[in-house]
């Protein structure tokens, strides 16, 4: 999941990912579901470039609010408008507030363009009418992506809404030296890994970095603890409530998170992801479970070199075939696609040039555009890229699978829960489960 965060540039004041502090997320929190009837009263988007304006700018909201991810933005709008003369002002905002008030955002006054996430979490707005489509862009870039893109970037409606930029995988990362120092080898199965964690916790090391202070991150250990045993189709039955929560399947894959849970930082609920890749890059931890931009975090060239990763470890089904690696880019406001320069914004970041520019200043991610520069990659790019496009299944995260309030207010609560004490109510999560998606 890359990353990123900043100043409060959004009209009203509030709070709190991180690119990741991800979540606390979609912006319909407690508020959330009290929310929904607004969004729902709020009618389609503008027609695919119809009445469009001729301007000389744009604004763009960016929740990319990390030094790199930030820098790496700027590089990109620079490029912009050195290509065509359009000033870009661009509002960076923490990373988490940006997300927690999306949707507050969105039926305000936004910026005509603005980062955000693939899939559910791009569509759920747009069928509220709060984006602008962009098929016009698309018939320009259209041919730059994969198939597997442009059904991320796709709403409801069949419109096309989500201009791509970068995705990630996430999995185990760890030093190369202090595994060669000590003899550890790469787990591919689940057995392997508690036993490698058991020689790591014995050795003085926390075993499994952990940090879960935003709530966001225990999500990716629930989604490949549950897409290792039940496999994708369920996982994305799941947060799509087409299954349900309070069955054994999901009750194992707590019982077999629990296995985990002595070798995971005890500290991790007073701890940002930030913190914890401190402690990797300290070789205070053997391994730590993320998304590829935790090595933004690693400004010391040595330390960046040091560092490779390995996907989660089969479990039970379908080995280890199931990535999960988000997809981030852009989406027009409603009010944005009424303006042809942030159109044409859309359309630089939908290129190899434009792809191009952000990599260079963030090379944590993986550029999606084809013909993107890859003769840069460094030998854990070129593995990142190998695994995503190895797949057989991508998920996207919990917090873009799944129905926003349910991310926030459930699975946030409920995974914090259990890393404090190790249980959770199944029958719970199902009750709230069924009022959330019943409401939609």
């Amino acid at each position: 999941m890359a990353t990123n965060e900043d100043r409060s540039a959004f009209g009203t004041p509030r709070p709190g990912m991180d690119r990741r502090t991800l979540l606390k997320t979609l912006g319909v929190g407690a508020v959330g579901i009290a929310g929904i009837p607004l969004l729902a009263a709020c009618t389609g988007g503008t027609a695919p470039g119809a009445g469009a304006t001729t301007s000389s700018s744009l604004t763009f909201g960016s929740g990319s609010s990390d030094d790199v991810p930030k820098a790496a933005y700027k590089a990109v709008t620079d490029a912009f408008t050195k290509k065509t003369n359009i000033t870009v002002k661009t509002n960076v905002v923490p990373h988490n507030d940006f997300q927690n008030k999306i949707s507050t955002y969105l039926q305000g006054s936004p910026d005509d363009a603005f980062t955000w996430f693939a899939g559910y979490r791009m569509q759920y707005y747009a069928a509220k009418g709060l984006l602008a489509p962009i098929d016009d862009v698309w018939q320009k870039v259209g041919a730059n992506y994969s198939d597997a893109m442009k059904k991320a970037s796709t709403g409801a409606d069949g419109k096309m809404y989500f201009v791509p930029n970068y995705n990630y995988p996430w999995g185990f990362f760890y030093r190369k030296s202090l595994w060669a120092e000590k003899g550890y080898e790469v787990p591919t199965t689940f057995d392997a890994l508690k036993t490698l964690c058991a020689k790591m916790k014995a050795g003085g090391l926390i075993p499994i970095e952990f940090a879960d202070k935003d709530g966001w991150p225990a999500m990716g250990t629930f989604d490949y603890i549950n897409m290792r045993l039940n496999g994708y189709q369920f996982h994305m039955d799941l947060t799509a409530h087409k299954e349900s929560w309070d069955q054994k399947k999901v009750s194992d894959v707590f019982d077999t998170w629990k296995a985990l849970l002595p070798y995971q930082n005890p500290a991790a609920l007073g701890m940002t992801w930030q913190d914890a890749a401190i402690s990797l890059g300290q070789k205070k931890s053997g391994m730590y479970l993320l998304g590829s931009f935790v090595t933004q975090q690693f400004t010391d060239k040595a330390i960046l070199d040091d560092i490779d990763f390995f996907p989660f470890p089969a479990i039970a089904m379908e080995g280890q075939d199931a990535v999960e690696a988000p997809i981030d880019g852009l989406l027009l406001s409603k009010k944005g696609g009424e303006n042809q320069a942030a159109r044409d914004f859309m359309q630089f970041m939908g290129t190899p040039e434009g792809q191009d520019a952000y990599a260079k200043v963030d090379p944590s991610n993986i550029a999606t555009a084809k013909g993107a520069d890859t003769s840069s990659f460094s030998p854990l790019n070129k593995k990142c890229a190998q695994v995503i496009a190895d797949a057989k299944s991508i998920s996207q995260f919990f917090d873009r699978d799944a129905l926003p309030a349910m991310a926030n207010n459930v699975m946030i609560p409920a995974l914090q829960g259990f890393i404090k004490d190790g249980t959770v109510d199944v029958k719970n999560l199902e009750s709230q489960a069924k009022a959330l998606y019943a409401a939609q």
